[in-house]
């Protein structure tokens, strides 16, 4: 049975894991490029490789290390450019406050730890939690929409609100409803904007259009940079980028978000940004409220600012452990739950369930998250040497453009529109002082609606 693995030669499997880690690095940094393009790519390209000399399974191996890579590196466009993924959106608030704080190196340096982490943890819980779902996934598939109600419901009633001296305790009823109205205006917005994507007609055709990059763009990425430039923020001189966050918050992170990452691979329909908002239930400081005061209002204690970076080692555990679980739920229970399981299903067919197999891509997954812990870090110190010389309204206003015209360019006209129409729906929870995560009723209402 172990066959497979010792016919494989050492650097040909290298070279695939470095390609893949390489290709990771470009559709982390690069907002819009996502890593189902390259899996598509790869699966493509698979007879003119195997022609050169590299086995079906390198090819394979190849796109879960661009899978691993990427959660990664998507990290550094979410904080430095406001630009997020769908994996990422969340990051982009504590992400890009900890920046407008010096911060922004350090914040790197804790979801490089995250996610490495994360693929520890992942080795620990791997066969547990897969007998664990292989025995409950009829549940779960006969109840996905009762489940995901449960996590809007207690979503919401966490909402707290502005605290503010004096007022009763209705006052969080206030936030509530503000947290419910905000779920349903940007839940309304993604069933338009998914049942109408057959409309995009993106001038660069660059694999499947998605309608995720206008939404997501617009709710996280345009708005934050909107209410920078109304509050007069810059980039101040930038810290040192050495951590500093107490070991037990940074193992909860891991754990925290590792768990909810591991845990919504095995849910159909469900994405890791779901995850994210099911692991920022467990960190209880509001570090997400309020918008425009980074300088005062975010971070007036250094509590909140732990739960920020905190938060920032959850969200990337939470990408990393999904995309290895993501490989678990094929093994386990036959289903794809991403572009690249898609992928490596379809190049691999039955065959991957040799043990050998799975121990070769064990081995791919633990030198691209080596690899891409130190490469994260090294760019994140690099971007962090050169803040200092930016203007920061001028670095906004043209991300803001790069924003618009990518839009366009990969959505088209449609997709164009629903980022202008997102933008100013991704600000109205900061005006109202609530949690943005209630933004992410734009995927989950959609997905509710299709399992009930």
């Amino acid at each position: 049975m172990m066959s497979m693995f010792t016919d494989v030669p050492f650097w040909t499997f290298f070279i695939s894991v470095l390609a893949g880690y390489l290709l990771g690095v470009v559709s982390g940094l690069v907002p819009g490029i996502h890593t189902n393009n390259f899996a598509l790519i790869l699966l493509a390209l698979s007879p003119v490789l195997s022609d050169y000399g590299f086995p079906l399974v390198c090819i394979a191996a190849m796109i879960l290390s661009n899978a691993i890579s990427h959660t990664f590196h998507d990290i550094i466009p979410s904080i430095f450019l406001g630009a997020p993924s769908s994996d990422m959106a969340l990051a982009v608030l504590p992400g890009h406050a900890l920046l407008l704080e010096g911060r922004g190196a350090e914040a790197i340096r804790l979801s490089a730890l995250g996610s490495a982490g994360s693929v520890a943890l992942a080795l620990f819980i791997a066969v547990p939690m897969s007998l664990l779902f292989m025995m409950a996934y009829p549940f779960i598939q006969s109840h996905i929409s009762w489940i995901l109600l449960l996590i809007v419901f207690i979503m919401i009633m966490t909402e707290r609100g502005e605290h503010v001296p004096g007022q009763g305790s209705l006052a969080h009823w206030k936030g509530r409803f503000y947290a419910l109205l905000i779920f349903l205006l940007c839940g309304f917005l993604g069933m338009f904007a998914f049942s109408m994507e057959h409309l995009m007609r993106p001038f660069i055709d660059f694999g499947e259009p998605s309608i995720l990059l206008p939404l997501l763009s617009g709710l996280f990425g345009s708005s934050q940079l909107i209410i920078s430039l109304m509050s007069s923020s810059a980039i101040p001189v930038q810290l040192a980028s050495r951590m500093e966050l107490d070991s037990k918050r940074i193992i909860r992170g891991i754990i925290i978000g590792g768990t909810s990452g591991s845990l919504v691979a095995w849910i159909p329909g469900i994405s890791s940004s779901v995850a994210t908002v099911f692991a920022r239930l467990f960190i209880k400081e509001d570090f997400d409220k309020g918008g425009s005061k980074y300088n005062g209002y975010y971070y007036e204690d250094d509590t909140v600012i732990d739960s920020a970076k905190e938060f920032i080692v959850s969200v990337s555990g939470v990408n990393t452990c999904n995309a290895i679980f993501a490989l678990l739920a094929l093994a386990v229970i036959g289903r794809t739950r991403s572009g690249a399981m898609v992928a490596i299903d379809g190049l691999l067919g039955d065959v991957w369930f040799d043990p050998s197999v799975i121990l070769l891509f064990l081995c791919a997954m633990s030198l691209t998250a080596i690899l891409s812990y130190y490469s994260t870090v090294f760019l994140g110190d690099s971007i962090h040497h050169r803040l200092s010389r930016i203007d920061y309204p001028l670095m906004c206003y043209t991300v803001l453009g790069l924003l618009f015209i990518m839009c366009l360019l990969f959505t088209g006209t449609f997709g164009l529109l629903i980022f202008v129409i997102a933008t100013p729906m991704g600000m109205i929870a900061s005006f109202l002082k609530i949690r943005k995560s209630h933004a992410m009723g734009v995927i989950m209402l959609p997905v509710i609606l299709y399992f009930l």
